[in-house]
């Protein structure tokens, strides 16, 4: 069985091109999302059922770990946990 630590995030690791990889907390992520989805014309299939802008943002967090946000821009997450020893 696994440990119920596997699925504890402390913050999130993102990668946008051209630009250092930063550490957000769960609700910075949310918020980043939520800013990227309300500049996006047309939102992907799943994401268009949800109607407010937290709940996609949320699903996409929850299902997603990329976003393509134009061509040749993305945006990548990671859920980790920072542990000090």
């Amino acid at each position: 069985m696994a440990d119920s630590i596997m699925y504890q995030e402390d913050c999130y690791v993102v990668l946008e091109p051209d630009r250092p990889e930063q550490f957000l907390s769960k609700e910075e992520l949310l918020e980043k999302l939520k800013g990227i989805l309300q500049q996006q014309d047309e939102l992907p299939r799943d994401l268009q059922q949800f109607n407010s802008l937290s709940e996609q943002a949320q699903c996409l967090l929850d299902t997603a770990c990329e976003f393509d946000v134009a061509p040749g821009r993305y945006l990548q997450w990671y859920a980790t946990r920072l542990e000090k020893k």
